[in-house]
C-alpha cells in the first residue's frame, strides 16, 4: 500500500509480518542498500562494466567469485553473500556457491536418486541443494510435488 500525503517530508516504509524471518531481514537490507545497476568484471587486463540484467549467474570457484554472462565469465571483487544481499530481487541462491538470475531460468529437472538440477537459458546446469530448494520454489511461485 502506498500513501501519498503532501505533509510528509521524508519517505517512511513499514513492514508488517507475523515474525522476523530471513525474508524480512533480506527485505530490510534491500531497502537500505541502493540498487546496483552495473558490476565491474575483470578479464585478463581489462575491466568490463556489466549490466545486472546481462548476468546469468554468480558463482565461486577456487576461492574466487565470478559472474557469468551469456558468453563469458568475469572475476569480481565482492563476495557471494554481498551479491546475495544486493541483488535479492533478481537473483536466488541454488547451492552453497551459486546465485542465478531468476529471469534466465529455463527449467528444473529432477534426476535419479533425487538430484535436482537447474538449467539456464545459456545451457549451463547447476545442482540445486535441498537447503535452497524451498526458497527457489517460493520465488518461482511453484509448489506441490514437482520437486
Amino acid at each position: 500500500m502506498v500513501t501519498i500525503d503532501e505533509k510528509i517530508e521524508d519517505i517512511e516504509v513499514h513492514i508488517h509480518a507475523a515474525n522476523y524471518s530471513e525474508e524480512v531481514e533480506k527485505l530490510v537490507e534491500s531497502l537500505k542498500t541502493p540498487k546496483m545497476k552495473m558490476i565491474a568484471g575483470y578479464r585478463e587486463q581489462e575491466v568490463h562494466m556489466l549490466k545486472i540484467e546481462d548476468i546469468f549467474s554468480i558463482f565461486t570457484e577456487d576461492g574466487k567469485v565470478y559472474v557469468q554472462t551469456e558468453l563469458e565469465d568475469y572475476q569480481v571483487k565482492k563476495k557471494l553473500y554481498e551479491f546475495e544481499s544486493l541483488l535479492y530481487k533478481e537473483f536466488v541462491r541454488v547451492n552453497k556457491s551459486t546465485l542465478v538470475n531468476l529471469q534466465y531460468i529455463q527449467c528444473i529437472r529432477v534426476g535419479l536418486l533425487g538430484t535436482t538440477n537447474l538449467y539456464l537459458e545459456n545451457e549451463v546446469c547447476y545442482p540445486i541443494s535441498r537447503k535452497y530448494l524451498r526458497e527457489l520454489k517460493d520465488r518461482l511461485g511453484i509448489g506441490g510435488n514437482m520437486v
